[in-house]
């Protein structure tokens, strides 16, 4: 009985070839890597901006079936399900957005409102994220109003259409 030759060329990789080609992959994600989480993050910034909007396009149809915006207390909630406290002569149309419940912002936080607009002379309500870092107030919020900082900042007006700033 003949026993069957071994191939002298193996079909496979050496352990230092396999390491060296782990060393460049890792070398390439370390470059490329922050790049592509940095896009990421304006993704995601963008996607708050368009909730908002959003929200602004829903709150108009709002105020034209009930003459006011949902107060602070019945929130954007009230696009979703008519709120309890508004009474039999109700001109509540909704829901006013897709879905059944209040949609989150892109890091999962619940998108905050308020009306009378604490910002200026505004007759508008307040719509705002707490971006990235979850905390109310800090300068990675996504907000439908003009920021102070910006405004004192700058004389170009040319951003003034846009009604949801933030700074990076």
């Amino acid at each position: 009985m003949r026993t069957p030759k071994t191939n002298p060329h193996r079909a496979g990789f050496t352990l230092i070839e396999l390491l060296i080609v782990l060393g460049i992959l890792v070398m390439l994600f370390a470059i490329v890597g922050p790049r592509l989480l940095k896009s990421g993050e304006k993704a995601d910034i963008r996607t708050a901006k368009v909730q908002i909007e959003s929200f602004k396009g829903m709150l108009q149809m709002y105020h034209l079936d009930m003459k006011t915006y949902p107060s602070t207390e019945q929130g954007l909630a009230a696009l979703y399900k008519e709120p309890d406290d508004l009474g039999d002569q109700s001109n509540w149309d909704g829901p006013y957005g897709e879905g059944d419940e209040l949609p989150k912002d892109p890091w999962s936080h619940e998108f905050k409102y308020e009306w009378p607009s604490s910002h200026a002379e505004r007759d508008y309500p307040d719509i705002w994220s707490l971006g990235p870092d979850g905390e109310d107030g800090t300068e990675d919020d996504i907000v439908n109003w003009k920021k102070e900082e910006e405004s004192e900042n700058s004389g170009d007006t040319s951003n003034s259409g846009d009604t949801s700033n933030e700074t990076s």
